[in-house]
């Protein structure tokens, strides 16, 4: 199998699982205009291809990511440019729309995504990681919600997003002042669910979380997925509706049909892509 080639990432597959690692260290991982695209290329690339069941996303060099690319930013405003203000803001606007569809990528991939962060995830490093389905990170991580800093609102999702995986008051204290939280205090807010004690460590731990995913039903993870993403997003009643209706079509399927002779058997179920 053949993994599409970038200029920001190097995508890897083993196993059926996807390594998805930011590689620009000479700038910390800044996110530029060529590494917002490609990830959502790198994500739609995994979503589509059955051999990949689960990704691991991490980043090359000293740092996760330093968020985004300043020289990007700066540059915006001659993208946008136009004579008329009305076009002028509406360009800005689907500048602003295609960025957040590019991390969103993250959550429409129907493969779980585990982020393992180490060294700084700063600003769009934060809008980016709030888009997996796990995080974790090791003892050197930081953290910083930092566009409040920069003069700016937040408007790539970690004001969206955030609010869901810890408390509303935690949320507005870190936006608010853009301080930098360590290691220990993302874990005990809920935003990671573990920390290793090195890069090495993290990138093992989730490997080894990552192969224990993608021993299991390939179908069923994917519904279970989308299960909990429209669970987030709507009333238990509607959810419970849905997964009603999900099950009535996807239930009775190869892979449990699998897992329930083998089971018997106590042997390990192999089921299709």
């Amino acid at each position: 199998m053949s993994t599409p080639e970038f200029e920001t990432l190097q995508l890897s597959v083993d196993s059926h699982i996807a390594h998805v690692r930011i590689n620009r260290p000479d700038k910390a991982n800044a996110m530029n205009r060529a590494m917002w695209r490609e990830i959502g290329n790198a994500f739609e690339w995994i979503d589509a291809t059955p051999e990949v069941r689960v990704a691991v996303l991490s980043g090359n060099g000293a740092h996760f990511t330093s968020g985004i690319d300043l020289a990007m930013l700066a540059g915006v405003a001659d993208e946008v440019d136009d004579d008329c203000e009305g076009r002028k803001r509406e360009k800005l606007r689907r500048t602003i729309l295609a960025l957040q569809d590019s991390l969103t990528s993250l959550e429409r991939c129907r493969k779980p995504v585990l982020a393992a962060i180490h060294g700084a995830c700063i600003g769009g490093g934060i809008d980016l990681i709030c888009c997996a389905d796990m995080r974790y990170c090791a003892a050197d991580a930081f953290f910083s919600i930092k566009e409040i800093e920069m003069g700016m609102t937040a408007d790539v999702g970690t004001l969206q997003r955030l609010p869901k995986l810890i408390g509303d008051g935690m949320v507005r204290e870190l936006a608010y002042t853009g301080r930098k939280f360590l290691a220990e205090e993302a874990r005990s807010v809920g935003l990671v669910n573990r920390v290793f004690e090195s890069p090495e460590a993290l990138l093992q731990g989730a490997m080894q979380i990552a192969t224990e995913i993608a021993a299991k039903s390939p179908l069923s993870m994917r519904g279970t997925k989308e299960m909990i993403i429209y669970a987030r997003d709507h009333s238990v009643a509607d959810s419970l509706n849905y997964i009603a209706t999900w099950n009535a079509a996807m239930l009775m399927s190869s892979d449990m049909q699998e897992a329930m002779m083998v089971g018997m058997q106590k042997k390990v179920p192999m089921f299709r892509d």
